[in-house]
């Protein structure tokens, strides 16, 4: 399979779903968040309090790991992502931008708001209690069993 077509089946995974699992560690012990997310330059935003595990772990030890797979019920169906990387606070125009997608990818978020609200990062903080997080992967392997059983590739973004 070409890289070219790994991509495509990658993003058409990424475009389809709308959680990924957040995985850290810490002190030996692991942990696994869900998280809504959108891919927006080459990056994958979600919005999660600053005093989370899943954040604090991450910020802390540098390191993250993530999972987004589509839904199966028998082995041959199974296919996602398995990526590791970095996640960082999101500020500036990278973040309004990212809040944008958010709002086209999860239009219901708008409803948390009053019509009249701008809805960018510190809207979300003021009313949640969140920031805006980039998980960006250095490492990226796309999954497909009904390629064959145990496929995996490492694919580029």
């Amino acid at each position: 399979m070409s890289p070219t077509d790994l991509k495509e089946k990658a993003v058409i995974v990424i475009e389809a779903e709308s959680t990924m699992t957040l995985a850290t560690a810490s002190q030996n012990e692991a942990w696994a968040a869900p998280v809504y997310y959108v891919y927006h330059k080459s990056g994958f935003y979600f919005f999660s309090n600053p005093t989370s595990r899943h954040v604090t772990e991450s910020r802390s030890s540098g390191n993250a790991a993530s999972t987004i797979f589509t839904a199966a019920s028998s082995w041959q169906e199974i296919r996602g992502l398995q990526m590791s990387g970095t996640v960082h606070i999101s500020r500036g125009l990278d973040a309004l931008t990212a809040v944008s997608a958010y709002l086209k990818k999860f239009p219901f978020t708008r409803n948390f708001f009053s019509p009249t609200d701008r809805i960018d990062p510190e809207a979300f903080s003021k009313q949640f209690n969140v920031r805006l997080y980039r998980f960006r992967p250095s490492l990226i392997y796309y999954l497909d069993n009904s390629i064959r059983f145990g496929f995996r590739e490492e694919v580029g973004l």
